[in-house]
């Protein structure tokens, strides 16, 4: 049976009847889930971040350029070839690519770009990444060349800047409400533009006829089946129906693999950050004496096994995170060797030294209740709370609790509804808790997130109000620097200052969900070849790299 024939086949579970012409001709379909929706809605506004489908960003309208995480921060230029940081970091000019075009045939030229920055700025409501704000103004120097003047210094510039689609003048200009605009028909600049088929169950996009990078592209068609949910998902990737997936897939080796090892694939690769943490300003007197101690903060950690957490209340996926730092492997490019020479045994799970860390710090049962206390005989009792619900974090929690109590320390588990935990993170009146952070292109994000003493009191994820004067001074000169290599010192010196204070307890990254089958398609991303993240989901703009990476397996 053809290629074709066993999409059709399988998308037939989906409600797949009739193909049109570009499709049915084709033999190249990728058939992929990127959202979950009980219905299919005709929305592909690339502004619109909860009306527009899934598959608008990245494959219909391409970025300026594409940062690869996996691979430090490296661009792949796109609709840009080049861009270039003023000296005094005020500015960054981008240069286009020579002879773009739109889908239907118009120029793409730094007319459209220079009128997509003055649009969302008429149009607030469009900036989903909040760009404007950081710009003084946005020039046309030539055809090909756009400058952007900023308010402020900054060497980081270009990673937001490229997160805003670029859409035609041409088109928009005359759009009287933006916001609420379906873009039913739409003019893109990326590899897959053409709608070809729409119903509620199934729609098919396909290629560009003017796309630059045509060459590069041995996909024809995209096609996407309704999926209302992970068993879904899972019944089609099973099947075969599926090329192409991001889903929780409970047990994934039997479920999944099993059914056709060759060809049947997943790579989780590391997301956002799940960590420990504890308050510094928590209203128990006598836990802030414990938590404001460098020595009872390092025990903790090296008391928590998070590799049995991985695999039980994690199904195995997440990756182990024992850096110090809490970089982690999702920024292992950035990485300070000297971090794990140093500080790496207080990462790690061992029963052992972590008890005999509190020892000697003093931390010992002073009452005979059978709990430790402070050096001063105060009594210690940590309340871990999580949110009603989360049974992952509340398995890691139980897990966590009994090598705590097992060393001696008093802890209890509380699960508030999300909101009142939520509350009770920003406001820092807590005792422990497990958090999470979202991961970015380069690891200022995660730490200006963390630490930023301005948003004490506004942020959860500022939950352990953690404050160090160096750390923020050096965060700020980190954004001032040009050149690499005095970036990356910076860097280091960062890592190691939050490496030996260690005011958050990292466990685990989660996982990004990938599944593929390599029966119809090769060129994928795996472990062995980790080019770039291959995740379908549109948080992901590498995915536009992988889509243009895959070859159709020869009959």
């Amino acid at each position: 049976m053809s290629r074709i024939a066993v999409v059709a086949v399988a998308s037939a579970l989906t409600l797949m009847t009739a193909v049109p012409a570009l499709a049915q001709d084709s033999e190249n379909v990728l058939t992929i889930s990127s959202e979950q929706t009980t219905t299919f809605v005709r929305n592909f506004n690339p502004f619109g971040q909860t009306s527009a489908r899934y598959t608008t960003l990245d494959f219909m309208y391409e970025p300026l350029v594409v940062f690869n995480r996996l691979n430090g921060n490296e661009p792949h230029f796109r609709l840009a070839e080049s861009f270039e940081l003023a000296d005094d970091l005020k500015s960054i000019t981008f240069t286009l690519r020579d002879g773009l075009t739109w889908s239907d045939g118009e120029p793409l030229t730094a007319d459209d770009v220079v009128f997509t920055y003055d649009y969302i700025k008429q149009f607030p409501a469009l900036d989903f990444i909040s760009v404007s704000e950081q710009l003084a103004s946005v020039e046309k120097v030539d055809d090909r060349t756009v400058r952007f003047n900023l308010n402020e210094a900054n060497s980081l510039i270009a990673n937001t800047i490229v997160g805003m689609p670029i859409v035609p003048q041409h088109v928009w200009a005359d759009i009287e409400d933006p916001v609420t605009f379906a873009n039913e028909n739409p003019v893109g600049s990326g590899p897959m533009t053409e709608i070809t088929r729409f119903t509620p169950q199934v729609y098919e996009q396909c290629a560009n006829p003017h796309y630059w990078d045509a060459d590069n592209l041995d996909v024809d068609c995209l096609r996407m089946p309704q999926l209302a949910d992970n068993p879904q998902v899972l019944a089609a990737l099973a099947d075969g129906t599926l090329d192409w997936a991001t889903s929780f897939i409970p047990d994934i080796d039997n479920t999944f693999v099993s059914k056709d090892p060759e060809h049947h694939k997943y790579w989780f690769t590391p997301s956002s950050l799940v960590s420990f943490q504890i308050s510094m300003i928590t209203p128990d007197e006598n836990n802030r004496k414990a938590f404001n101690d460098v020595d009872f903060r390092r025990a903790l950690s090296m008391l928590i096994d998070r590799q049995t957490i991985v695999d039980i209340a994690g199904y195995g996926y997440p990756l182990v995170n024992e850096d110090p730092a809490i970089l982690g492997e999702l920024y292992k490019s950035f990485a300070n060797p000297a971090v794990e020479e140093e500080y790496g045994q207080y990462g790690r799970f061992d029963f052992e030294a972590g008890t005999a860390l509190l020892d000697e710090a003093g931390y010992v049962d002073a009452d005979g209740d059978g709990f430790r206390d402070n050096p001063d005989g105060s009594p210690i009792a940590i309340d871990i709370m999580v949110p009603n619900g989360w049974t992952d974090w509340i398995d890691a929690v139980q897990i966590s609790m009994e090598s705590l109590t097992e060393a001696g320390l008093n802890v209890k588990m509380s699960t508030p509804e999300a909101a009142v935990w939520t509350s009770g993170l920003i406001s820092g009146e807590y005792s422990m808790t497990l958090n999470a952070l979202a991961s970015a292109a380069n690891p200022y994000f995660p730490y200006i997130r963390s630490f930023n003493p301005n948003d004490f009191g506004k942020s959860r994820f500022t939950a352990p109000h953690w404050e160090n004067d160096e750390v923020m001074e050096l965060l700020g000169e980190y954004t001032q620097i040009k050149d690499p290599a005095e970036a990356s010192a910076v860097l280091d010196q960062i890592q190691m200052i939050v490496a030996e204070a260690m005011p958050i307890i990292p466990v685990y990254n989660s996982p990004s969900f990938y599944q593929y089958n390599t029966s119809r398609f090769t060129g994928w991303a795996d472990a062995e070849n980790p080019k770039f993240s291959p995740v379908v989901s549109n948080a992901n703009p590498a995915r536009l790299l992988q889509l243009l990476d895959l070859e159709p397996v020869a009959e």
